[in-house]
């Protein structure tokens, strides 16, 4: 048994090599066994991926079907919908550019790159570190990392860092609340004497981990080392301040918790001996279930599948981190 099974009470891989989701059995051979697999436009054909990509509108976004009480202050729900399509898309079939519908997605994405870099509409006027560094990720992943957009998108990340080194909703740094006359207001600068966010700086870590080049820099180490720093620790910032937050989990990542660090942290050369990581992992792995799978707090209930897909990502993430 690899010594990454070896830190679990039991074996999970049974259940998800034999997972009904054939996504699910796929990266677990490709990634947890490092077994030969088929090309990953297999999984490109399937149904359920299939049936995302038909809802695809013309300019590369899916649009958002719930209410918009924030649309005539500049909130753009289009965006968000997106952003959270190409999670599914990129995390749950590994979907890239080679494919139309991420290309133009990734058109649509960088269209609302301002002049500074920022990807902005997800908080009408305001900076958004944490959806701008989540949107890349995905683009990364998707094979975006060497676009001109992406670079600019890290340029902007590092001009925007608290001096502590983490980033903040600079909205938030002066003050302001995070309603509809903000939105509208002119863009707010932030006070870079606050403090760092968890919350935004797990979610901007997504992006430095996923680049192989900038996963490398003394930025990211600096700013992991302030997220390790964090756990289990209640935040600095009004929106998802409770301790409780770092223990509530979703796939694909979308807040910071507990697992979305640790899949960052493990990519940016960080080992289970660090002490907070060791801590992580610990309670991680009192949670297991005697089936292979975790007994957790998912922010998505409704969605049967989202156990297997955790259980999926801790493995990755054990893996990594006893290598």
């Amino acid at each position: 048994m690899n010594d990454w099974r070896n830190q679990l009470r039991y074996d999970p891989l049974p259940r998800l090599l034999h997972s009904r989701n054939k996504a699910i059995a796929y990266f677990s051979k490709r990634d947890l066994l490092e077994e030969q697999v088929d090309p990953i436009e297999i999984l490109w054909e399937l149904t359920p991926a299939r049936a995302i990509i038909r809802g695809q509108q013309e300019n590369g976004s899916w649009r958002f079907h719930g209410d918009r009480p924030g649309e005539r202050w500049k909130q753009d729900y289009e965006q968000l919908e997106t952003y959270r399509i190409l999670g599914q898309l990129v995390e749950e079939y590994g979907f890239t550019k080679v494919h139309p519908a991420i290309s133009k997605a990734a058109d649509f994405a960088f269209e609302s790159q301002t002049d500074e870099g920022d990807l902005r509409g997800v908080y009408g006027n305001q900076y958004t570190p944490n959806y701008s560094g989540a949107m890349m990720e995905l683009l990364i992943k998707a094979g975006c990392g060497n676009d001109p957009h992406i670079e600019r998108g890290f340029r902007w990340l590092l001009s925007i860092r608290q001096n502590d080194g983490g980033w903040a909703l600079p909205l938030q740094t002066v003050g302001a609340r995070l309603d509809h006359a903000t939105m509208a207001s002119k863009t707010l600068k932030p006070d870079r004497a606050r403090p760092f966010s968890y919350l935004v700086t797990g979610m901007v870590l997504r992006a430095f981990a996923a680049h192989e080049r900038y996963r490398e820099t003394e930025a990211a180490r600096v700013a992991g080392k302030l997220l390790t720093s964090s756990f289990f620790k209640r935040g600095k910032y009004p929106g998802r301040q409770d301790a409780s937050y770092w223990t509530k989990f979703s796939f694909p990542f979308w807040f910071t918790d507990l697992l979305s660090s640790l899949d960052s942290l493990s990519l940016l050369g960080f080992a289970i001996d660090d002490p907070q990581i060791h801590s992580a992992v610990e309670w991680l792995i009192g949670r297991q279930n005697r089936n292979g799978l975790w007994k957790l707090a998912l922010l998505k209930g409704a969605d049967k599948g989202l156990p297997s897909w955790i259980a999926l990502a801790i493995c990755r993430v054990l893996k990594r981190l006893c290598e």
